[in-house]
């Protein structure tokens, strides 16, 4: 098992090694930035829509909103069935770098949303404690997710959205995460 220190504690077995993971995870997704323009990462290279700001961006708010979820319930993540035109579009917004919006602010704001998990991670009193889903398309009626399958889908988002990130990144300069 890992041990992950965290601001003012250290944190173990099981706990650890969610946030060893998520961290490596986020590492690579992060890693796809380096050396990049405000303009490169805006920049669609593929068939896709997505660019890496913008996937920064969906995975800050996705980590976000599901970190508020392990706090606060099913009203955290909004009303699937009550959203509004301009819902979808900040939905939308959220996969693509805005005018006005920089690499290093979207980092930034990745940055403070992963300590605030980290820290939620560490300080939870049980990762057992759970929450029904709201109502939306995607989710089975009446389920139930834990404070731990959050965080596992949490790790999973990020690192789909690193693989995401890794193809952009070397269809827009040749550069890899890994090789």
């Amino acid at each position: 098992m890992n041990d992950s220190t965290t601001p003012g504690q250290t944190v173990t077995g099981e706990r650890a090694d969610l946030l060893a993971v998520l961290g490596k995870h986020r590492h690579f997704l992060r890693f796809t930035t380096r050396d990049l323009t405000d303009e490169q990462a805006g920049q669609r290279t593929t068939a896709s829509e997505l660019c890496l700001g913008g996937l920064i961006k969906h995975v800050t708010g996705v980590e976000r909103g599901w970190a508020d979820f392990i706090v606060e319930g099913p009203s955290a993540l909004g009303d699937f069935d009550a959203m509004t035109e301009a819902d979808f579009a900040a939905r939308v917004d959220s996969f693509r770098m805005l005018p006005g919006e920089t690499l290093d602010g979207v980092l930034k704001e990745y940055d403070e949303v992963a300590r605030r998990t980290d820290e939620l991670v560490a300080t939870l009193p049980s990762l057992d404690a759970d929450h029904p889903l709201p109502s939306a398309p995607w989710f089975e009626p009446g389920a139930r997710w834990s404070a731990r399958r959050v965080l596992l889908h949490i790790i999973a988002e990020t690192a789909q959205h690193a693989g995401h990130a890794d193809i952009i990144r070397e269809s827009l300069d040749g550069s890899k995460t890994m090789g």
